[in-house]
């Protein structure tokens, strides 16, 4: 097992990467389970393939279970889902000492901690990721969202966790889909900050993406660092360095936002397009060579994710993809800010994109097989 500490002043948490962590949950978890009660927000399908593991781990420590059961899909992070959560939270009579279970993937995770941050004025949780997209994403850096009719993830707030514990155990039981939409996060923190682990990802990705248990630990643990990292200089994204993170999620948002936020495209196959996008844009603009793009874009392509913009059989034009990119979240004074690339493992934000531009790139990239 290995156990990155994420460094915030006053609020340091550990993310713990390795097996049979759900067995262990009551003991590793036990500084912050102040009651014989523990509330536990699941989504209903890690809910069946891992609750039972987590519940007797807590009965174990000498605790009872609440579980508060969410549907799987975007559609729960949203007002009418977060007051029902919030509800049944104060008719658990939860207290702002007390500590939250949040089981399942990114969705239950944002769910969870958003609710958390608000209730009471803020009460604690734990992350219990079962997906590779939340484990080396979403469930480290505090951000907890839901989705409004004018975008994904717009009303929020950072709320670090208490603790994370990433079993890799859940993850043999994702489809592969949902395993290489993950892997696309896995392979943004190569791509955006270190040029040694995308060129290792290159050479091992398969065994990643196959489990291997050597290989998903340090791949996992490497992300997570990554990320780390980063949310330790930059907790709130007020610096600029933080919103590298952000790489491929400006085009992806948008794409995710023409195919309805639905299955029709997941959130990290979005991304892993959005990174080949990303890199494309940056060679048109003169920041890299073609043969750096490409290399991106073969790398999603090995993964057996979405690597070209034609493929998605979208109706609409780049103008209508740019415009999608007008509600994002980041936009700050009439302009949007981009993370592009400088080479293969060095991403930068640029803040004078031209949106027309981006616009007349992505017609190209719609005809482009």
């Amino acid at each position: 097992m290995a156990v990155i500490p994420v460094d915030l002043s006053g609020r340091e948490y550990d993310v713990h990467v390795g097996r049979d962590l759900l067995e262990g949950a009551g003991r590793l978890a036990r500084n912050f389970i102040r009651k014989q009660m523990v509330c536990v927000v699941a989504d209903e399908r890690a809910h069946e393939l891992h609750g039972r593991r987590l519940e007797t781990a807590l009965m174990e420590q000498g605790h009872d279970v609440a579980w508060y059961l969410v549907p799987s899909g975007e559609g729960s992070k949203s007002w009418n889902g977060l007051a029902q959560l919030c509800e049944w939270l104060l008719d658990k009579e939860v207290e702002r000492g007390d500590h939250i279970f949040a089981l399942g993937g990114g969705v239950v995770g944002d769910l969870t901690g958003f609710a958390c941050a608000i209730l009471k004025r803020g009460c604690g949780f734990v992350q219990l990721p079962t997906t590779l997209l939340a484990q080396v994403d979403s469930s480290v850096g505090g951000k907890t969202a839901i989705n409004t009719r004018a975008g994904k993830n717009l009303v929020g707030a950072f709320h670090q966790p208490s603790l994370v514990l990433a079993d890799l155990g859940t993850l043999t039981t994702l489809p592969l889909r949902e395993l290489r939409a993950g892997y696309a996060e896995v392979l943004k923190y190569g791509v955006l900050g270190d040029r040694a682990f995308f060129d290792w990802l290159s050479a091992n990705g398969p065994a990643v993406l196959s489990l291997e248990d050597q290989a998903l630990e340090y791949a996992v643990s490497m992300s997570v660092a990554a990320k780390a990292r980063i949310v330790a200089e930059d907790e709130r994204e007020t610096s600029g360095r933080r919103a590298l993170l952000n790489l491929g999620h400006t085009f992806g948002h948008a794409l995710e936002a023409e195919t309805g936020f639905s299955d029709r495209l997941l959130h990290g196959e979005g991304v892993a397009l959005g990174m080949v996008l990303a890199a494309r844009y940056s060679a048109r603009l003169g920041m890299i060579a073609d043969a750096d793009a490409a290399l991106v874009a073969q790398a999603v392509k090995t993964a057996g994710l979405p690597h070209s913009l034609s493929t998605l059989g979208l109706d609409c034009d780049g103008q209508k993809l740019a415009a999608h990119m007008r509600h994002d979240k980041k936009m700050d004074a009439g302009t949007l800010p981009f993370v592009l690339l400088e080479a293969v493992g060095k991403a930068v934000l640029k803040r004078d994109v031209s949106l027309d531009d981006v616009a007349a790139f992505l017609d190209e990239q719609l005809r482009v097989a």
